[in-house]
């Protein structure tokens, strides 16, 4: 599928998104302010080419927790309002401002941390940073997640190679619906 295309679309539902969504968002934040102190989260992530770039969420961890894969983090670490964030994936909503920049896709390989080695090495195999990271994709609908590198950058892979248009709207949609489970906690 032709990536300009893509970055049409992504950019258009991302700015519409974030504008219908903005009055949840906002209380988003301000619930979020008064679980942590610091409702949204960011982090250095690998994006396209390998370049670094600041993914930003909403918080659903304790601010104490450690910056690793949330497969590598415990179940304590999640606080209250965070697992219901977590569970109806509202915490990837502040990801479609990534997109607007171009740093991200509505569709894609979700980004990794710089210290998963092992899932880069697997990901750099495979060309899978030749394309932008997304929010959701093909392994994500699946209940693939980070624990498995080389099921991850495999499924990444088969993603990429038999992209389309259809696709690319049924794995928002298995999203929205609650399709997949995102990241485990140990």
């Amino acid at each position: 599928m032709n990536s300009m295309f893509v970055r049409l679309l992504d950019f258009i539902v991302a700015f519409f998104g974030l504008i219908c969504a903005s009055p949840f968002l906002l209380v988003v934040v301000i619930i979020g302010y008064f679980d942590t102190g610091s409702p949204v989260f960011t982090q250095k992530r690998v994006g396209k080419n390998q370049k670094p770039f600041t993914l930003i969420k909403f918080r659903t961890m304790s601010l104490d927790t450690k910056s690793v894969a949330s497969h590598l983090a415990s179940t304590a670490s999640i606080t209250k309002i965070g697992g219901f964030l977590r569970k109806t994936k509202i915490d990837e909503l502040p990801q479609l401002i990534n997109v607007l920049k171009g740093e991200m896709s509505l569709v894609g390989p979700r980004p990794c941390l710089f210290n998963q080695e092992e899932l880069i090495e697997e990901r750099k195999s495979r060309d899978v940073f030749d394309v932008l990271p997304g929010i959701t994709g093909l392994a994500q609908v699946n209940k693939i997640d980070m624990s498995t590198p080389k099921l991850l950058a495999e499924w990444d892979q088969r993603m990429i190679k038999g992209f389309s248009l259809a696709e690319y709207f049924k794995y928002i949609l298995m999203t929205a619906t609650g399709k997949g489970g995102g990241d485990r906690v140990k």
